[in-house]
């Protein structure tokens, strides 16, 4: 269970950063957060004894909104 959770969390991870060359910085940071967010998530709850994909679906919910929200300020900076 837990190697084919890795297994899908590095697929997300590479298909996140081949598909993220035409997307405005927003879009990145919310693709780039959910990816680290959910890798995170998941490390975290497996650690502690949690449900990794428990953990993985919450870490991708934070890390989305504050991948979002940093995109967004940078697209505010750089006038997009």
């Amino acid at each position: 269970m837990k190697r084919t959770l890795i297994l899908a969390l590095m697929a997300a991870i590479f298909a996140c950063g081949i598909g993220c060359t035409n997307m405005s910085r927003t879009q990145q940071g919310v693709a780039s957060g959910a990816a680290l967010g959910a890798l995170g998530g998941a490390g975290i709850a497996a650690i502690s004894g949690g449900a990794a994909g428990w953990g993985a679906l919450a870490g991708a919910g934070a890390g989305a909104l504050a991948g979002g929200i940093i995109g967004h300020q940078q697209d505010q900076r750089w006038g997009y």
